[in-house]
C-alpha cells in the first residue's frame, strides 16, 4: 500500500520491450494461442500467443478498449496466466452475490490461481502478480517478452487449462451499487481495481501452423474473472486507492475516462 510512486511514472512503451538476446525457437517448438474476451463490461479485446519450448515461452500480446487513466495517469493492468483450475472463463453465472460483476474471488475457481506474471521486466513468478511498476498501462498496449516457465505452467498449458486474465475496470462502467463495493482482496480499494477486464482460454495451435502471428479476435472465449495472487492479496498502490475513490464519490459517472 506504499507503492504510490508509479503514479509519477510515465506509461510504459510495451511494444518496445522485445528483448534482445531472445531465444530461437526450433520447428518442435509448440504454439498456443487465445482471444481475449471482455468481462465486466469492460468492452477490451485482444489477442495473445504463446510459443513454448523447453522452459522458455516467446509471450506476444495485443490489448485494446481497456481502461485508460485515472486521474490524469495511465491506468496499470496487471496481468497473468492463471493454471490449476477448470481453463475457463466463467460466465455471469459466476456473479454469486448478484451485484452485476464477477469478483476475483468468484471467478478463481474457473481459472485458478496465477501460474506466471506478465510482467514488462524483472520477475515473472507469482509473487510479481501485483505489482504495478511492471504492468501494461493505458487502454492499448502490445506486450512482447520471452519468459521461464515453471513446470506447473507448462502442464497446464499442455492440458488446456492455462488461461490469460488482464485486470482492472473503469469503475463508472460498473453498475451503481458495485461502484460502491470494496474490493473483495483489499477492502481498501474499490471492487473495479481488483477485477478482470479481459479472460482468453489458451489453446495449442495445430502441428504445422504459423508460428507467427496473432489470432484475429472472434470473442469465441467466454468472460473470466478473479485475481488468485500466491500468498496474500493484491496489494494495489494506495495512491491508485485514493485517485479511484475521489472518481467514486459522487458516483454520477460523469468523469469521462480517457
Amino acid at each position: 500500500m506504499k507503492k504510490a510512486a508509479f503514479l509519477i511514472a510515465p506509461a510504459v512503451a510495451l511494444g518496445a520491450l522485445a528483448l534482445t538476446g531472445t531465444p530461437a525457437f526450433a520447428a518442435d517448438s509448440t504454439t498456443y494461442q487465445a482471444n481475449l474476451a471482455s468481462i465486466n463490461g469492460s468492452n477490451a479485446s485482444g489477442n495473445v500467443m504463446i510459443t513454448v519450448q523447453g522452459d522458455q515461452a516467446k509471450v506476444t500480446e495485443k490489448v485494446s478498449g481497456l481502461a485508460a487513466s485515472f486521474n490524469g495517469k495511465p491506468y496499470p493492468h496487471v496481468q497473468h496466466i492463471h493454471i490449476g483450475a477448470k481453463g475457463q472463463c466463467p460466465g455471469p453465472s459466476a456473479d454469486t452475490s448478484g451485484d452485476g460483476v464477477i469478483s476475483t474471488t468468484e471467478g478463481a475457481p474457473f481459472y485458478g490461481g496465477i501460474g506466471a506474471t506478465l510482467s514488462t521486466s524483472g520477475d515473472t513468478s507469482p509473487a510479481a502478480g501485483t505489482d504495478l511498476a511492471v504492468a501494461g498501462m493505458g487502454s492499448s498496449f502490445t506486450y512482447e517478452r520471452t519468459i521461464a516457465l515453471d513446470a506447473k505452467t507448462a502442464a497446464s498449458l499442455k492440458s488446456g487449462t492455462a488461461v490469460v486474465v488482464v485486470h482492472g475496470l473503469d469503475p463508472n462502467t460498473l453498475p451503481a451499487a458495485a461502484q460502491k463495493e470494496p474490493s473483495d482482496l483489499v477492502p481498501s480499494l474499490p471492487l473495479a481495481a481488483t477485477s478482470p477486464a479481459l479472460c482468453g482460454t489458451l489453446a495449442a495451435m495445430p502441428a504445422g501452423a504459423p508460428g507467427t502471428g496473432i489470432a484475429s479476435d472472434t470473442g469465441s472465449h467466454g468472460p473470466d474473472a478473479g485475481l488468485v495472487a500466491a500468498g496474500g492479496g493484491f496489494v494495489l498502490a494506495a495512491g491508485m486507492a485514493f485517485a479511484l475513490r475521489r472518481r467514486l464519490s459522487p458516483v454520477k459517472g460523469t468523469q469521462e475516462t480517457r
